[in-house]
């Protein structure tokens, strides 16, 4: 069986640790011509690491134009990056802060934006299509608020939905496709806090039932290749849930 991603000129932004780090790894076991994106430094030495704030108009173009002299063009970009507001004042809608807000806003749907936008250009410019992969969650679609009560995030979650499936409708004529993956609770370094809480811990055992548990990276990371790849080629404007069955399950807590 051939490599499903092949020679494809792939970018993952926030490829750098948990979800988009396991991506990365996959996409090169595949055949993938990739450059990674983030602020940190990736521990791996098997793609072109490039420095990007993706909520910054300048770095993400930057970021674009020497992705696309690396590769010489784009096929796939994978659009990973994000955080958590909590830090910030993210938090239950009457306690959310104006900051907390803007914030989380800004990391999760705003860089979006500028990364899709910038993709989509460039496959118009190419005239061959392209595939576009983003980061929702499930609480965007399964709220959770007994542990989870941060309206910044799960509205920052949503948004990507929107624009992803309205951006799919759009572009579906130009052979651009573009999905959402929707995780539950994955096992990250963004996610330790709530992976460390016992209380959570228990509760992820009824409401994530297929781990049971929170998720890997590795989950995500196969269903990113399926979606990049040309296996994925009569799909677009779908969300993914990768949740153990979160969006199926009560979940018990004491």
């Amino acid at each position: 069986m051939s490599p499903r991603l092949q020679d494809k000129r792939c970018l993952i932004v926030g490829g750098t640790s948990g979800i988009g780090l396991a991506a990365a790894r996959r996409f090169v076991e595949e055949g993938a011509r990739l450059v990674v994106a983030g602020l940190d430094a990736p521990t791996d030495n098997g793609f072109v690491h490039l420095q990007c704030d993706a909520a910054s108009e300048s770095q993400v173009e930057t970021l674009f134009t020497e992705t696309i002299q690396h590769l010489g063009g784009l096929d796939v970009l994978y659009h990973v990056a994000g955080s958590s507001g909590r830090k910030h004042g993210d938090g239950p809608l009457h306690e959310c802060t104006d900051a907390g807000w803007q914030a989380t806003i800004d990391a999760n749907l705003k860089s979006t934006f500028m990364t899709n936008r910038a993709a989509v250009r460039q496959f118009l410019k190419q005239g061959s299509g392209g595939a576009i992969l983003n980061m929702s969650s499930v609480l965007a679609l399964s709220p959770s608020p007994h542990f989870f009560d941060t309206v910044a995030y799960a509205a920052s979650k949503g948004g990507i939905i929107a624009m992803s499936r309205q951006a799919a409708a759009r572009y579906a004529s130009n052979m651009i496709r573009i999905n959402v993956l929707a995780p539950g609770l994955i096992d990250t370094p963004m996610a330790a806090r709530a992976i460390s809480d016992p209380a959570i811990a228990a509760f992820l055992k009824t409401k994530q039932p297929l781990g049971p548990g929170p998720g890997t990276p590795d989950d995500c990371a196969d269903a990113a290749v399926f979606l990049c790849s040309d296996e994925a080629r009569f799909i677009t404007g779908i969300v993914l849930p990768i949740d153990g069955g979160w969006s199926l399950s009560d979940g018990q807590w004491d």
